[in-house]
Order: C-alpha cells, then sequence, then structure tokens
C-alpha cells in the first residue's frame, strides 16, 4: 500500500478494516473506478475472507462506460465531464445497484501526467454509496501519478470506513438490527 493524501503510510490495512467492518455487519461491496484502474478492488480482495463481502467492480475508465455500465446519466457527464462529485457520486451509487451491493465505492479525478478538460492534476473525487445515502470527498493530491493513484485508493477506503462507523453508531443508537440487501433477498423481501 502507497502512502495517503499527506504522504504518510496508514496505521494497519485501510482495505482490511473496511472488510472486518462489513463482514461483522453482514453487508456487501461493490466498486467502481475510474483512475485507480483496478488498483482499489485489487487492494480489497487481497484480504483474507473477502469472498463474503466483495460482489465485484467496475473499471470504467473510458468516458462512455461510466454510463453503459455504471448507470451516470449521460447529460451530467457531457455537462460536467467525468471529474466531478456528482459523477463520482453516481458512480457509487451504480456500482451498488448494478452488483446489488449495500455500499457502493468509487473513484475519479486526474492521476496525470497532464490536465483533463481543465481539471487540474490531483482532483480526486472519491464517494461512498450506503443505506443512508451518498457522501463524496474532494481530494487535491499533489505527486506523481502513482502516488495520486494510491493515495486516492486509501483516502476512498477511509470515507467508506468512516461511513460504516457512522452505520455502526446510528444502528446502536437506534437498537436496531441489521439487515443486509442480501439477507433480505434470501428473506424474500422485495423479490418480485
Amino acid at each position: 500500500m502507497g502512502t495517503d493524501a499527506n504522504h504518510e503510510r496508514p496505521a494497519g490495512s485501510p482495505a482490511a478494516s473496511v472488510v472486518h467492518s462489513l463482514h461483522e455487519r453482514k453487508e456487501t461491496l461493490a466498486t467502481v473506478e475510474s483512475l485507480t484502474g483496478g488498483l482499489l478492488s485489487a487492494a480489497i480482495v487481497e484480504i483474507a475472507g473477502v469472498s463474503g463481502i466483495f460482489r465485484g467492480g467496475l473499471v470504467v475508465y473510458a468516458t462512455e462506460l461510466k454510463s453503459e455500465l455504471a448507470g451516470v446519466p449521460e447529460d451530467l457527464l457531457a455537462e460536467r465531464g467525468p471529474v466531478d462529485p456528482d459523477v463520482a457520486a453516481a458512480l457509487a451509487e451504480g456500482g451498488r445497484r448494478r452488483c446489488g451491493a449495500d455500499w457502493g465505492l468509487a473513484t475519479t479525478g486526474v492521476a496525470g501526467p497532464e490536465p483533463q478538460d481543465g481539471k487540474p492534476v490531483g482532483l480526486v473525487y472519491v464517494a461512498a454509496s450506503g443505506p443512508d445515502g451518498t457522501e463524496v470527498r474532494e481530494l487535491r493530491l499533489d505527486g506523481g501519478r502513482d502516488h495520486i493513484r494510491a493515495a486516492a485508493v486509501i483516502e476512498a477506503l477511509r470515507l467508506l470506513a468512516e461511513r460504516i462507523h457512522a452505520a455502526v453508531e446510528a444502528d446502536e443508537a437506534s437498537g436496531r438490527e441489521v439487515e443486509s440487501a442480501g439477507d433480505a433477498d434470501r428473506a424474500g423481501v422485495g423479490q418480485r
């Protein structure tokens, strides 16, 4: 694992933390990646026991695939381009929906070496979509292409870990039992 947005090595494995938390909650994850090109999924599948929580991922490097495979509205892409917070949110939501997962995690941005569509190198958006909505985080990363991509992976995993932690706290505060989308499907809830 590389370094984060502050060029520091994370303590522990952000991917292991996420996998462990999702396993405890019996929830699933899907990824949709642009600039990270599979690095996020690779970081997740390195963790033993991941098959119980990882549904799969999409690498949608080409702009049109963001719409065709991940369901990002074509008009949004045409108006704002692929490096946009609303596009990041749509990627996470689309991956979650298309892969049938409880959580979706997405990355989009400019890794360089040149700016793209007027967006500077190092501008990255990571998004986590879950049962209680979607959060997008803007990153302004410096350094070379490899660092930008590795830092985007770490920061995406951190965002997801924070969202899962908030969901745990909300569940504990409400005394609510956690039922994943997969549990609901197996129970026949929501089936047509």
